[in-house]
């Protein structure tokens, strides 16, 4: 879900303080082969890149030209440097970056299940794409959405719904849905392709574990709230007019149970994996996965969260996933995508904040410095 119901954020302190000064080296370094062991006291130091990016005059190596070890071993100073990441940043997050043709994650949090919120848009794409692939429906068959169908937070084709309803194709909607977060775009998708339950036969068929897929928006949020959907809460701000009556203790137990367990939880590690199998072109077709890669890399949404920190000269596609608040706290605020390098290597990224109270700049921070890590550690061997 795409909630651009933000509160203000305060200033920052405690483990925001400590990771606006890991930030802070990270851009006073200068990249730099690392010895490939350290001891405790003599960690290697997280590199950034240097802007502009340059291409490199030996690119590197791809992986059948890799040893055993290159393949599976990932860059010292990305472990280190991810890792310090985590450890610094206030809140419950999860970090994952995977070479994509070579076997190595590196992870922190990887394997913990963190809500997706609107990420869960690009299992239902795929989802869709695949129907196409199998030749169940087709790009240009056109669907009417009425008033009944509409959800409720970001939806703009909300405004575009009258009294006799909207028609328009689903290869519209995907655009609307995974370029703008339409809340009310994605789930007329869910529906066409058969539901929840056809997302994670899908998810099943690919091999790609720790991925829940949600009972769709309606049913999501209101629960994450603590109310029970009722379709009028689509309409105007009545959902935040319910969402407010209820008492505080009502609200902290809904969202504190769907941290604890969420239906639309996915681990980073898993995410990464699945974008990695996009872009070999494991997900789908070759021309749905050039299709659905064209379409995340027009995405308007999240400029300052992954895609802020990548260097000139690299591309990135992406999705994000923004959740509820209940301020002082903010819940599933993410970023998952596929960043290029000018030499055409790719990398598969996911940063998920489960929970946390520090401002979206502080945010900001982490997951673009997550992005140059990627980029610094580039390996040129």
């Amino acid at each position: 879900m795409h909630n651009r119901n933000q509160g203000r954020g305060k200033r920052p302190e405690g483990g925001s303080v400590r990771l606006i000064l890991l930030v802070a080296a990270l851009s006073a370094c200068v990249s730099a082969p690392m010895e490939p062991q350290a001891s405790a006291t003599q960690r290697p130091q997280p590199t950034t890149a240097t802007y502009p990016i340059k291409r490199v005059a030996n690119p590197p190596k791809t992986f059948d030209q890799l040893n055993v070890d290159q393949r599976e071993t990932p860059p010292p100073a990305l472990v280190s440097v991810i890792r310090n990441l985590g450890q610094s940043f206030n809140g419950k997050v999860g970090i994952a970056v995977r070479r994509i043709g070579a076997d190595w994650t590196v992870a922190w949090n990887g394997n913990a299940l963190f809500p997706q919120q609107s990420v869960s848009k690009l299992w239902v794409s795929m989802t869709f794409l695949d129907a196409v692939d199998r030749g169940k429906i087709r790009l240009t068959d056109t669907t009417t959405i009425t008033r009944k169908d509409l959800t409720l937070f970001h939806q703009p084709t909300a405004a575009l719904v009258g009294s006799s309803g909207w028609t328009t194709s689903y290869s519209d909607l995907m655009r609307r849905a995974m370029t703008q977060s339409d809340n009310t775009a994605n789930d007329t998708l869910l529906r066409a392709v058969g539901g929840p339950e056809a997302v994670r036969a899908f998810l099943a068929r690919r091999t790609i574990k720790d991925i829940r897929f949600g009972p769709g928006e309606r049913l999501l949020q209101s629960a994450t709230a603590g109310l029970d959907w009722r379709q009028d809460y689509s309409i105007g701000r009545n959902f935040y007019a319910a969402r407010s009556r209820l008492p505080m203790s009502v609200r902290v137990k809904a969202l504190d149970n769907y941290l604890a367990n969420p239906p639309d939880g996915a681990a980073p590690s898993s995410i990464v994996k699945a974008l990695a199998k996009l872009k070999e072109g494991e997900m789908l077709s070759p021309a749905s996965s050039q299709l659905l890669m064209s379409i995340m890399s027009q995405a308007k949404t999240g400029p300052q969260r992954i895609k802020g920190g990548v260097p000139a000269g690299w591309k990135y596609l992406h999705k994000t996933g923004t959740g509820q608040e209940l301020a002082p706290r903010s819940t599933g605020y993410n970023d998952i995508g596929i960043m290029t390098a000018p030499d055409g290597t790719s990398y598969a990224v996911a940063v998920m904040i489960g929970s946390t109270t520090e401002p979206i700049p502080v945010r900001w921070q982490l997951m673009q410095a997550v992005a140059k890590a990627v980029a610094a550690n580039h390996e040129k061997r």
